[in-house]
């Protein structure tokens, strides 16, 4: 079922729109793809590519939670083009709660240690507009402030300061009033490095989002990083962290390269569902609504 829905999606002439002034990665649009269907299927869901190697007796089911069809996943993709009447723009950066203006349109924010791959990950979700300025560095600790990027009127995606080395000496004061108190706050997206697993920092991050009562979802990056052992080790370890000791966090993790765009079409729909900007026809078996 999957490869039908997929090969009718793919189909010569059904493009949504074009990439204007600068040039589009060349994964960066599903509908545009070519590449046989085996490899876009792993780029949907990288999971895929590691079930068979996981143990029978390891319960698969929280790895695949949230499903959408290919349907609702080329319907995330269009919000991510930037038009004239939906323009994708960066929008402002802040230090403080009060620097922020105000926004009625519901925000997705990042967070995750120095060097996981934060901005990467927004420079690839944004790959359909490319000339939205996102800045990556290989030095850690480069985003020193909230960066907001407003996409049209749907949400607004943060990307947020990284903890740990290099981390602006303000980050507690700069970050948890915004997690706390951000009333148009839908989701925070806790991100891991997976070639490393979770380290003593992300599990500080895990406690504050926790202490916060609201929801999040963990992401774990540079999947391509490492091999598949080491990163099945880093995986089942996470899963274990979040089914003993949280309550707020998403079961699914999402497995993310930004480099080879493992996961990031998953990823937006995902974005684009928690904020209300698309309904699915073929959702997940969860409910992913803010907890009681």
């Amino acid at each position: 079922m999957f490869c039908l829905r997929l090969r009718r999606w793919l189909q010569p002439g059904s493009q949504v729109c074009s990439v204007s002034r600068q040039s589009a990665h060349r994964l960066a649009s599903l509908q545009k793809a070519t590449l046989p269907q085996k490899k876009i299927q792993s780029l949907i869901y990288p999971f895929s590519e590691l079930d068979a190697y996981l143990d029978r007796s390891v319960d698969r089911t929280q790895f695949q939670l949230f499903h959408p069809s290919v349907e609702d996943i080329i319907k995330a993709e269009k919000l991510f083009y930037s038009t004239s009447s939906h323009k994708i723009d960066y929008c402002v950066s802040a230090e403080r709660m009060e620097h922020i203006p105000a926004m009625t349109q519901p925000e997705v924010c990042f967070i995750g240690r120095s060097n996981v791959g934060k901005s990467s990950l927004i420079k690839a979700l944004f790959s359909l507009t490319p000339e939205v300025e996102v800045r990556v560095s290989k030095t850690p600790g480069h985003t020193k402030k909230m960066n907001f990027f407003r996409v049209g009127k749907a949400f607004t995606i943060v990307d947020m300061p990284g903890y740990g080395h290099r981390a602006p000496k303000d980050f507690v004061d700069m970050v948890e009033p915004y997690l706390y108190t951000r009333k148009n706050l839908v989701r925070t997206f806790l991100l891991v490095d997976g070639s490393v697993g979770l380290q003593a920092a992300d599990m500080i991050a895990l406690e504050m989002c926790e202490e916060t009562n609201r929801p999040y979802v963990m992401v774990v990056t540079k999947i391509d990083k490492c091999g598949r052992g080491a990163l099945l080790t880093n995986l089942l370890n996470l899963q274990d962290v979040v089914k003993t000791q949280t309550t707020s966090c998403f079961p699914q993790p999402f497995l993310i390269s930004s480099i080879q765009f493992l996961g990031i079409y998953l990823l937006r729909c995902f974005i684009a569902h928690v904020t209300g900007s698309i309904r699915l026809t073929d959702t997940s078996q969860l409910n992913l609504t803010e907890p009681d």
